[in-house]
């Protein structure tokens, strides 16, 4: 079988989910089918000039189209982008593949690539990696905020929570535009967890299947002197250290977690906090909070990490912690704490409860409780060997059931589905003529 993924991103160093389509692609490969990308850039360099070329990623060949626009228009130009058209239609006639895997493509590639994978006779397959199908960012409305305690779960998106979280980007018509193609062109609507499931099903638009995301693990864990290395060059000797990774934003709840050290700080002397993230992004937007707070020295901003240096520091933690307050779809970065058998403290928005099993191998608790979410964290620092044993059974739990390997056998399944659809129309378009 011959899988094209349709992304809008394709540096696996950006972020997890990147780097998820590229294992499952190795692993198709292993597999005996082939797998290829279609992407974006917005560096006219990267192309020589032109609109369209390809390169190379990790084993997989990406085709890669040019397209950059001032963001404030992505209502519009999520639907149908024209800047992309014509290199998707010179991908799909000359790779000619069997089933589409679009991911993240309500940016560049845009909707319309649905149809035109449809028209072309492929299988379609969207997997939802986000909220995007119905609404413009992270979704944080549906929750109350402080107000209600984060108690609320009021998915359903409308004019009157959209208008005045996106002004002038708010597109009329947008959501209903979105939910037709989706049910026109789309063979195999799959999620990456049940919780953003019925997110989107409340938004009237049909879901077929939950495919857990996945990692495949490391081939080399960092060895313990490796591990020592790092937290004496980062200064982390002898420190009870804490992390956060991924992108910083308010939403995943930096600033939660800033009070929550603060609180901690009193009765853990040697406590650290690692943020394994942009280095301007915290000096900008963080580092003044951490300065009110009085924790600023125990702050350990690393900037953005990759390799072996990333994997480094996961296993230089002592308890990870993830307490976004916006909708987390999944927490990938939870699955990669969990291999290097760390306890993970993680929000109770989104997929993670899915993923961290509470009192078991971590706690799930809602980071508007700061104190709560704190004193989680304090059992776990208090009490090593729980902290230990909970790590060790997240590390069962990703090898038992978030390995890429289980990952590609569901989609093969959902590939094989889409595929028979895809024949069933072109039969029916024959019989018709």
């Amino acid at each position: 079988m011959r899988i094209l993924h349709l992304n809008d991103l394709y540096d696996p160093r950006i972020g997890s989910s990147i780097r998820q389509m590229y294992q499952e692609s190795e692993r198709l490969r292993e597999l005996g089918h082939e797998a290829a990308v279609l992407s974006v850039t917005q560096d006219t360099g990267l192309l020589a000039g032109a609109t369209f070329g390809e390169q190379e990623v990790l084993g997989s060949r990406v085709f890669l189209a040019h397209s950059d626009y001032n963001p404030r228009w992505r209502g519009w130009v999520g639907l149908d982008n024209p800047r992309t058209r014509a290199a998707l239609a010179a991908v799909l006639d000359e790779y000619r593949p069997d089933v589409i895997h679009t991911h993240l493509i309500h940016t560049h590639l845009s909707y319309a690539a649905l149809a035109a994978a449809r028209r072309r006779g492929a299988g379609v397959v969207f997997t939802s990696h986000d909220v995007m199908t119905f609404c413009y960012q992270k979704l944080t409305c549906f929750h109350g905020g402080p107000a209600a305690g984060g108690e609320l779960r009021d998915y359903p998106a409308h004019w009157s929570k959209c208008i005045p979280c996106q002004r002038l980007r708010f597109r009329p018509g947008r959501n209903a535009a979105i939910r037709r193609i989706l049910a026109r062109d789309v063979d195999r609507f799959t999620v990456v967890s049940d919780e953003l499931g019925r997110a989107i099903s409340a938004n009237g638009i049909r879901v077929d299947r939950t495919v857990w995301n996945a990692i495949r693990p490391q081939r080399r864990l960092p060895t313990e002197a490796e591990v020592a290395a790092f937290r004496v060059a980062r200064g982390l000797e002898g420190a009870q250290t804490i992390a956060i990774g991924g992108r910083l934003h308010e939403q995943k709840g930096v600033g939660q977690l800033l009070q929550m050290v603060a609180k901690l700080a009193g009765e853990f002397p040697r406590l650290r906090l690692m943020v394994m993230g942009k280095r301007d992004v915290y000096d900008r937007e963080f580092a003044p909070l951490a300065a009110e707070l009085g924790v600023a020295e125990r702050v350990v901003p690393t900037g953005w990490l990759d390799g072996d240096e990333l994997q480094q520091a996961y296993a230089a933690v002592d308890v990870f912690v993830t307490p976004s307050i916006c909708f987390d779809t999944f927490g990938l970065v939870n699955l990669e704490a969990m291999e290097h058998s760390k306890p993970v403290v993680a929000t109770v928005f989104g997929g993670s409860p899915e993923v961290v099993l509470d009192g078991q191998t971590g706690f799930i608790v809602n980071p508007f409780d700061v104190d709560g979410f704190a004193g989680r964290i304090a059992e776990l620092l208090r009490d090593p060997e729980r902290a230990r044993a909970m790590g060790a059974a997240g590390h069962r739990r990703m090898v038992d059931f978030f390995t890429i390997e289980r990952l590609t056998d569901e989609f093969i399944e959902e590939y094989d589905l889409a595929a028979a659809a895809a024949r069933a129309r072109s039969g029916t378009a024959r019989s018709r003529a």
